[in-house]
C-alpha cells in the first residue's frame, strides 16, 4: 500500500536551444515504485532528469510535471528540493574547501527548512555512513575533490540517506562504477524503499537493476516513451539492444530522421 502524492509527468515537450528533445513524455511514478528509464543515446533520458530537478538550460515547451497537487515547474530549485525531489548526476561537480560533512549539514537543514544540531546531524551521518561501508574520515574531506568516480557516487548516496527524498532521480549513476560502488548505490536506493519513497533510475545498462529490482522498466526513444513492461523487458534489452523495438514498434524511420540519417 502506497501513500503521499505520486510524480506526474504529462505530455512534457522540452528544447534545449532550438531543438526538441523530449517530445510529449508521459510518466507515473507513485510512491513506493521504483521506475527505471532505458534508452540508446540521445533519447532524452538525462534531459528528463535534468528537467524535473529545473535546470535553466532545458526550456519547457509543454506539458506539466505534478507532485500531487503542486506544479514543479513553477519551483525554484531549491523548492522542488523541499517538495521532496532528489537528482543523482552522473557526473557530481567537486568543491573546493567546503567539506563532505558542511555540505551534507547545510542541504540536510535547507532541505528541512530549519538548522539540524550539530550533534543531531553527526549522530544521523554516523548511521548512515555505516549502513553505506563509509569511513568516518570521508566526512572531513573536500566535496568530491580528488575523488574516484566510486567515491563521488557513494557521497551522493549518502546525501540522498540523509536527505530522505519522497523521489529519487538517479541519472546513470551507476556509470563507471566497478562492482562494490554499485552494491553500495543499490544498498543506498534499498534502504529508502518504502511506501513515502519512489525513484527513477536512469540507465543505459541491465547489472544495477541486478541490485534495484525495478518495478516498471520503460523505454524511452526519441523524446518518448514507447515501450513498458516489467524487470523482464530490462533483461530482453540487455539480449537484444534496441533495434528489435524500433521494428516492433515501426519506429525505426522515424528515430534514424531524427538523427539525421538518411
Amino acid at each position: 500500500m502506497t501513500t503521499g502524492a505520486s510524480l506526474i509527468v504529462e505530455d512534457l515537450r522540452v528544447n534545449i536551444g532550438d531543438k526538441e528533445i523530449l517530445k510529449g513524455l508521459s510518466l507515473t511514478v507513485k510512491p513506493g515504485e521504483i521506475h527505471a528509464i532505458m534508452g540508446p543515446n540521445g533519447a532524452g533520458k538525462t534531459t528528463l532528469g535534468f528537467t524535473l530537478m529545473g535546470h535553466p538550460r532545458y526550456e519547457v515547451t509543454g506539458g506539466s510535471v505534478k507532485l500531487g497537487d503542486q506544479d514543479i515547474l513553477e519551483m525554484e530549485v531549491s523548492d522542488r528540493a523541499k517538495a521532496g525531489l532528489f537528482l543523482a548526476f552522473q557526473y557530481p561537480f567537486e568543491v573546493a574547501g567546503v567539506t563532505v560533512a558542511n555540505f551534507l549539514r547545510q542541504a540536510v537543514s535547507a532541505a528541512k527548512g530549519e538548522e539540524i544540531s550539530v550533534w543531531d546531524f553527526q549522530e544521523k551521518m554516523t548511521e548512515k555512513m555505516e549502513l553505506l561501508e563509509m569511513d568516518e574520515a570521508f566526512a572531513s574531506r573536500y566535496l568530491n575533490e580528488g575523488f574516484s568516480g566510486g567515491e563521488k557516487k557513494r557521497n551522493e548516496m549518502l546525501q540522498m540517506a540523509l536527505l530522505e527524498p519522497k523521489f529519487a532521480i538517479l541519472d546513470e549513476t551507476d556509470s563507471g562504477l566497478d562492482i562494490d560502488a554499485l552494491k553500495v548505490v543499490a544498498k543506498a536506493v534499498n534502504s529508502l524503499r518504502g511506501p513515502e519513497f519512489g525513484a527513477i533510475v536512469i540507465t543505459h545498462y541491465h547489472r544495477i537493476l541486478d541490485h534495484i529490482n525495478p518495478d516498471i522498466v520503460h523505454v524511452l526513444m526519441n523524446g518518448k516513451i514507447v515501450k513498458t513492461g516489467g524487470p523482464e523487458l530490462a533483461m530482453e534489452i540487455e539480449k537484444r539492444g534496441y533495434d528489435w523495438i524500433k521494428v516492433e514498434l515501426g519506429i525505426a524511420d522515424e528515430a534514424a530522421e531524427a538523427q539525421g540519417v538518411k
